[in-house]
This record gives C-alpha cells, sequence and structure tokens, in this order.
C-alpha cells in the first residue's frame, strides 16, 4: 500500500483550501526510479561484501559450480542459461548427460556448472551392428530424458552431440558407418541443435582430454600451477586413456611428441600428455586373454584366467561365448582335522594367468616417469572392480595403493566364486596393466571416484564446454 498520496491529502485539508497554498506533488515515477537504484546498488554492494566476507566470489574463473552470488547475478540478469546435451555411445552402454550452465553477459564467457542430468542405457549402440535402425530407436529414450530437463524455449539453440567411443572403433566400417547414419538421422527429427557434426566417432585423444579437463574442472585445478592438475586414467571397455600435464621438462623432452597436445583452458596455455590404447579396455582385453590357448574363431573358450568350476555365457561383440576354466585344472588339497576328510579347493594358477596379461600387455604400453609424482584420478572400471570387490565404498568411493588390486587380484583368483566369473581375471589385468604397463610403484595412490561433488565423472562434460565455447 502507498501511504504518501494519503498524508498529502490530510495535510491539504487542514491548510489553506486555494490552490495557491498547495505544495506541488511529487512525482511517482523519480521516486520509484530512485528507489528502485539505490535498492539495486545497495544489493550490489552487499554481494560483494559478502562473496569478500565467503570467499566466494561470483566471477572466480576456478570455481566450477554456480553459488548464491551466480543465483543473484542471473536474477539481475547478468548471467544467462546455457545448455548442452551429450550421448556418450560407449562400448557397454549408451549414457546422455544433459548440461546446465551459468555464462556471464558481459566480459569473460567462462561457464560455471549449475546442473546436471546423467542417465545410461544397456547394451552399448555396438550391439546393434547387425540392426542399425534398432540401434538408433534405442537412443530415443536418451533424447526423451534431456527434454525433460532442457527448457522447451532452449530446445532450439541447445547443442546435441553424440560421440561413439571404442565400441564403433571396433566395428567393421561399413556397419559402424551405418549405425551413425541411422542416428543422424534421430537426431534431424529432433528439437535440439545439431549439424553435420553432430554424430561421429569420437578419437581416442579427445576422449583422454575431455576426460581429464572434466576431472580438473571439477576440482577447481584449472586456472593455477600445472603442477597441482591431476592425471585421469579412463579404463572403458574398448580402449584406455592415460592423460595428465607434465611439469618436467625432462618428461617434455622424453615423450614421444605424438601424445602431447597444447590446449588453452581458462586463458592458460598448458601441454598435456594424453595416450590412448584401442583393445586395453577392459572388456575388450578380457576377450583377447580369454582366447590365449583357444582356436580361432572359437565361441568356447577355455582360460588360465577362469576357476575350473566356472561355466558362464559372456556376450562381446555380438557374439555369445562359453567360458570355461583351463582345460588342466589345479585343486588344492586343505587338509582337514582328525575327523574330516580332505577337501580340495579348486584355484587359478595365479602367476600363470598374471603371465598371459603381462604377455598381452608388454610392449603396447608407454610408461611416463612423471605420473608416479601426480595425484592420480582412475574412474570407469577401475571403480566398478574397485566397488564390487570392497576395496572402497560404492557411493563415497576412496582411495586405494595400487598394491591393493594386486592383492586382491591374488586373494580372487584362490577363491572359487561363480557369482563373479570374471573377478579373478579383471583384477589381474588392472594390476598388471597399472603396474607392468603404466609403471606405477605399488604404494602409488589412485583416487576412486565416480562422482566429484556430484557431478559425473566423463568425457562428456569437457566436450560440452569445447561445444558450447567453439561450436558443433
Amino acid at each position: 500500500m502507498i501511504y504518501l498520496p494519503l498524508l498529502e491529502e490530510n495535510d491539504v485539508s487542514r491548510s489553506d483550501s486555494s490552490p495557491s497554498s498547495r505544495s506541488p506533488r511529487p512525482r511517482a515515477s523519480g521516486y520509484w526510479r530512485k528507489k528502485f537504484f539505490f535498492l539495486l546498488g545497495f544489493g550490489l554492494v552487499s554481494t560483494f561484501f559478502i562473496g569478500l566476507y565467503c570467499n566466494v566470489s561470483t566471477w572466480k574463473v576456478s570455481s566450477h559450480a554456480t553459488n548464491l552470488l551466480d543465483d543473484l547475478a542471473y536474477m539481475l540478469r547478468l548471467h544467462k542459461h546455457v545448455h548442452a546435451v551429450i550421448i556418450d555411445a560407449g562400448s557397454t552402454g549408451s549414457r546422455v548427460l544433459a548440461f546446465s550452465f551459468h555464462e556471464p553477459i558481459f566480459g569473460e564467457k567462462n561457464l560455471k556448472l549449475h546442473g546436471e542430468l546423467f542417465y545410461q542405457i544397456k547394451p552399448g549402440l555396438s550391439s546393434f551392428a547387425d540392426n542399425p535402425e534398432k540401434g538408433a530407436e534405442h537412443l530415443q529414450i536418451l533424447l526423451e530424458k534431456a527434454k525433460s530437463v532442457i527448457p522447451r524455449e532452449a530446445w532450439a539453440e541447445t547443442p546435441l552431440s553424440m560421440k561413439a567411443t571404442a565400441g564403433l572403433r571396433l566395428l567393421p566400417k561399413e556397419k559402424a558407418e551405418a549405425l551413425l547414419r541411422e542416428v543422424s538421422k534421430l537426431f534431424a527429427n529432433s528439437p535440439f541443435h545439431t549439424t553435420a557434426s553432430s554424430v561421429g566417432i569420437m578419437d581416442g585423444v579427445d576422449e583422454g582430454l575431455f576426460s581429464w579437463f572434466t576431472v580438473n574442472f571439477l576440482q577447481d585445478r584449472l586456472g593455477g600451477d600445472v603442477e597441482n592438475t591431476a592425471a585421469a586414467l579412463d579404463l572403458g571397455g574398448g580402449s584406455t586413456q592415460i592423460t595428465f600435464a607434465p611439469s618436467s621438462e625432462a618428461t617434455l623432452k622424453a615423450s614421444d611428441p605424438e601424445y602431447l597436445y597444447h590446449i588453452s583452458a581458462f586463458h592458460q596455455n598448458i601441454t598435456v600428455y594424453t595416450h590412448s590404447y584401442l583393445g586395453l579396455g577392459l572388456m575388450a582385453a578380457r576377450k583377447e586373454i580369454l582366447s590365449v590357448g583357444n582356436p580361432a574363431d572359437a565361441t568356447e573358450l577355455h582360460s588360465e584366467c577362469i576357476n575350473p568350476i566356472i561355466k558362464t555365457e559372456w556376450a562381446y561383440g555380438g557374439k555369445t561365448y562359453k567360458v570355461l576354466g583351463s582345460k588342466n585344472p589345479l585343486y588344492l588339497e586343505i587338509k582337514g582335522n582328525a575327523n574330516r576328510i580332505p577337501e580340495k579347493k579348486p584355484v587359478v594358477r595365479f602367476e600363470e594367468c598374471a603371465k598371459i596379461i603381462r604377455n598381452y600387455v608388454s610392449n603396447k604400453v608407454d610408461k611416463p616417469k612423471e605420473l608416479n609424482k601426480k595425484e592420480i584420478n582412475a574412474f570407469s572400471y577401475y571403480f566398478d572392480r574397485a566397488t564390487e570387490y570392497g576395496l572402497i565404498d560404492p557411493f563415497k568411493g576412496g582411495v586405494v595403493k595400487i598394491k591393493q588390486f594386486h592383492d586382491a587380484a591374488v586373494a580372487t583368483c584362490a577363491t572359487p566364486n561363480t557369482e563373479q566369473p570374471f573377478m579373478c581375471l579383471d583384477l589381474t589385468f588392472i594390476s598388471v596393466l597399472l603396474q607392468d604397463g603404466f609403471g606405477l610403484n605399488p604404494q602409488t595412490s589412485l583416487n576412486l571416484f565416480k562422482k566429484i561433488d556430484g557431478h559425473e565423472i566423463s568425457w562428456a562434460l569437457g566436450a560440452a564446454f569445447h561445444i558450447l565455447q567453439n561450436g558443433l
């Protein structure tokens, strides 16, 4: 309620009623204009001092997430919302990540993460190699999920991109291209912004660089000293990536120039080492390890890395395999007490299994010495197998020594377990890859987390940044 006019009217009734004795009425528009600018100035000054007090400046480059000050900036129309939808078509499943960012209207266009949707479906797109139309239809649910969180009025301006990883890289060229054509048709009918570059197979180098960006962005490690950046180890189904920013001149000189890339992040030029190894993803490696000692194209696979009691089926690359233990099984005699008959315990010959895996990994992997000095974030199947064995909490994640993977592998291979038929092989592969492959010390620590600050560790966030700042 506005009281000023009422007070004016009462004052006039008690004074001389002639027109010449009345004071001129103030202009309401001028009053409210002054009040608005006063409140605006007070709000901005308060915001500034609150920001200093809380050390959360709204425009701080290195802060990855929005806060109350960013929300105020959005209300004052100093920020706007921008969005991106990324589909990660992996070898074992497809995931949609729909991101919302704050972008300043004025000055530097530094993005701050505001919201994220993550949703996953299985199997992977490569599983539809013989039915590409069905493969594209399979992704429709991911587009619907993205539409549910991106405002309708922003759909036409929101870039949509799908990048397939090692699963499609390992397919015959004509089958991979057929899948990509069908997905392109699906995207052309979506309400999101697409171009001819929206659908494709991601290069392993980009996968490594984008994952490294995600890890360091979410930990606010970008924009400062390169020595403080973390390394990223990503173990996918078909490939694995190792990425870090060398701070040693010796590393730069010793590294193959093919593995060094110069990038710009938050106005900082950084040299990053990255190498992607196709065929060293967990599922691809598992297939090659199981095939050792069996005829070419065999679908019944006996393996030294599988416990003798195991008889199971496993689907990979469009084929279903029958997997069994060694043809020459090993049973350890467990002596009982005086009243018990000795038992025979079926086990895997750990050293024999590890030898097969070392032969597969050897001469395939580079060993950058500086990696042992970096803080390392390992994710994807590193995280999954660690949680399944019980090395870390599945919800919180944790930090483990590489030796713990080795010890877990030894223990698992000595324990018959039909519920986890591949755990012995998988843990042994991870242990060998980290130590014999990458040359990491057994006492080196690994940060194993699925999320950082509530956000998925995925190359998709790095890809979203790249697209929003450079276009599709």
